[in-house]
């Protein structure tokens, strides 16, 4: 089963899930309405809400809430990338103009605080305190990821333990909710709730370190921003790390200046020791064990095409080129 067919399957709830992202992101205020849909309608792949839908499906749920936290999760995941992209002064984001650089920082902060309300309201008409409790949690460690990020950024001594922290903390905690919370609006037990957890855990490092790989592998183009952006804004992700560990005392000395003073300025002779080194290899093996743990974890669920496409979408993540 590829991305393709697991979209295919799931287009009749995707279609109810994004007419319910239009219709909730809607506000009197008419520069939240520009910014807002501007954002959304971006091009993203809506991955983590697709995530929360299959995680339903799997268990037979039939009520309506998934849909309405399947639109909480992509509330909450643009929200972290308007900010984001203001914390990063970024320009590019999906092969489009970022609505910082559109509309500005103050707006984009904004727009995302707004966002992050309106998921906050939805998530209290499920009048679950279980579902509240994993969201609001989430949104608190994606906001302490974003944190720790911040704190390793122009830090050359990132070691790839504190590295993982931050992926897990920033990326992967909202994959794992959205996976966890299929579960417990069916009202599974504790172990496969765990299992839901582990796969979502697993499934977001590996999104994660696939993105890593892809911003020295790729092209920009495919991408949809500039290649060696990571390096232009100081983060030591793991393609950098492991270079400094494997390259030659006057390669690391480039590298390190790169990651304290941040900009591209060296970045084709850094591209060229990344992969001379082994450092994308070694990035898309690690995400290939994450993405093999996910798959794991899926053992212990009943045996569905909804469970096939949960299996399709840890093997799409690290075999995706953009």
């Amino acid at each position: 089963m590829t991305l393709d067919d697991v979209q295919q399957l799931m287009q009749e709830d995707m279609q109810a899930v994004n007419t319910l992202i239009r219709q909730r992101l809607h506000s009197d205020v008419v520069l939240i309405n520009q910014l807002g849909h501007y954002i959304i309608n971006s091009g993203g792949k809506r991955i983590r809400p697709l995530l929360l839908m299959l995680s339903a499906h799997v268990f037979d749920y039939d009520n309506e809430h998934h849909y309405t936290l399947a639109a909480v999760v992509e509330f909450i995941h643009t929200a972290t990338l308007l900010h984001d992209d203001v914390v990063d002064a970024s320009e590019l984001r999906r092969g489009k103009q970022t609505a910082n650089s559109l509309w500005g920082n103050e707006a984009s902060v904004l727009v995302g605080d707004f966002l992050y309300s309106r998921a906050f309201q939805m998530m209290v008409g499920v009048q679950d305190m279980q579902v509240m409790e994993i969201l609001s949690d989430a949104t608190n460690v994606i906001a302490e990821g974003e944190v720790l990020q911040l704190l390793n950024c122009h830090e050359p001594d990132t070691t790839e333990a504190q590295y993982l922290e931050v992926i897990r903390y920033k990326t992967a905690k909202l994959f794992e909710a959205a996976a966890q919370l299929g579960a417990v609006l069916a009202k599974q037990p504790p172990e496969i709730e765990q299992a839901m957890i582990h796969y979502g855990q697993h499934l977001g490092t590996a999104f994660q370190l696939i993105d890593d790989v892809l911003d020295y592998s790729a092209d920009s183009q495919a991408i949809g921003k500039n290649i060696g952006d990571d390096l232009a804004e100081g983060k030591p992700t793991l393609p950098l790390i492991y270079a400094l560990k494997h390259s030659s005392p006057e390669e690391q000395a480039v590298i390190r200046h790169a990651i304290t003073e941040g900009g591209r300025d060296n970045i084709e002779q850094i591209t060229t020791t990344i992969t001379q080194c082994g450092a994308i290899d070694y990035t898309a093996q690690a995400a290939a064990n994450e993405a093999k743990k996910a798959m794991q974890a899926l053992e212990i669920l009943p045996t569905s095409l909804y469970t096939d496409a949960l299996y399709a979408l840890a093997d799409f993540t690290i075999q995706r080129n953009h």
